[in-house]
């Protein structure tokens, strides 16, 4: 399997990946691949990686901005994640994560935020200790992993992408 950058090339089979990831998880609202084109269109697409697989795209990674309190301070975001319905639990998932998180580490970013399931993400190191707010969301689905520094508390603001 191969973990590479997405090309211009690579967004129909995105887009059409992450339909069919989200499409049966009882949590989605749909709008996953029309966020990640919105990331694109916006320059907020700050690192979206691809798994291939015999010229087949099996999964998809994507990396935008985010403030805390409404500062970027070197935060960025987890998500939309998407693998191939039938490759999930794989490991897919968690090495296009784990290369995201190096590549964020490489360019000198402060920390990576998500809004996910606990059980799953603190299996790579996400964790939340209550001092990271999203709306009105129960904070132990807001989690964050430190790159450097000290951990950043407050209200987390994602790309406008994720607004609609």
């Amino acid at each position: 399997m191969l973990i590479r950058h997405e090309t211009a090339a690579d967004a129909d089979a995105i887009h059409d990946l992450t339909l069919a990831a989200f499409k049966p998880m009882a949590f989605s609202d749909g709008t996953e691949a029309d966020i990640v084109q919105r990331l694109r269109a916006a320059g907020d697409l700050t690192i979206s990686l691809v798994a291939e697989e015999g010229g087949e795209i099996l999964g998809h990674v994507a990396f935008s901005p985010i403030t805390i309190d409404g500062s970027h301070d070197g935060w960025f975001g987890l998500g939309p994640i998407s693998v191939r319905p039938g490759r999930q639990r794989q490991g897919i998932g968690k090495a296009l994560i784990a290369r995201g998180l190096n590549l964020l580490n490489d360019r000198g970013a402060t920390g990576c935020a998500l809004i996910g399931n606990p059980d799953i993400y603190s299996r790579i190191g996400f964790q939340s200790d209550g001092q990271l707010k999203y709306r009105d969301l129960d904070t132990r689905y807001v989690q964050r992993l430190v790159l450097r520094g000290i951990a950043s508390s407050g209200t987390l603001g994602f790309a406008p992408a994720f607004e609609g």
